[in-house]
């Protein structure tokens, strides 16, 4: 939206969102978004778009992936996104635990290291098309992850009515 990307990388769908939101985002957004880092620390939890690795394109999918952020991240904890996935990796010792974030599932990071992403408010794609969420208490050294059902209805036929690619509509019925 910034044009500070080469949207020409990108799907076919996801250059026409990119290109939608640059003509109708209001100029206070457009500025809002421009100060935004995709790499953060806030009470000693470390925050990425992607990863430690790469803050703005890694997925963290896989244990290899993990284990190779864990290794560049200097928090005990750290949040990411970018692959909209609700997914957890543990790291204790030499062994390595992941699993998805099922909704109502609890973690305890009071031990070991962690990376976690809470998947996605607006597009999850792990096959859960209800919104995603993570609460996460930095005293308590809990988190938890939760779902809720939002209009889908509304957002699909926004996407429709603003002229973008169905298959953009289409993947929030289905969470993917």
């Amino acid at each position: 939206m910034a044009g500070q990307l080469d949207i020409g990388t990108f799907s076919s769908s996801a250059a026409a969102a990119a290109r939608w939101t640059a003509e109708v985002i209001s100029q206070s957004t457009l500025e809002a978004l421009e100060r935004l880092e995709p790499v953060g620390e806030r009470d000693g939890v470390g925050m990425y778009h992607g990863s430690p690795r790469d803050p703005v394109w890694e997925y963290v999918m896989s244990s290899d992936q993990a284990r190779a952020a864990l290794r560049m991240q200097s928090h005990s904890l750290a949040l990411v996104g970018h692959s909209h996935v609700a997914c957890w990796f543990r790291e204790r010792g030499e062994s390595l635990t992941a699993d998805y974030g099922a909704h109502g599932s609890r973690l305890d990071l009071s031990a070991d290291r962690w990376i976690v992403n809470p998947g996605s408010v607006g597009q999850p794609r792990d096959g859960d098309s209800r919104a995603a969420y993570l609460l996460l208490d930095t005293d308590a050294k809990q988190a938890s992850f939760g779902r809720v059902e939002y209009p889908i209805e509304s957002a699909a036929r926004s996407i429709l009515d603003a002229g973008l690619p169905r298959q953009l509509a289409d993947r929030l019925y289905l969470g993917q």
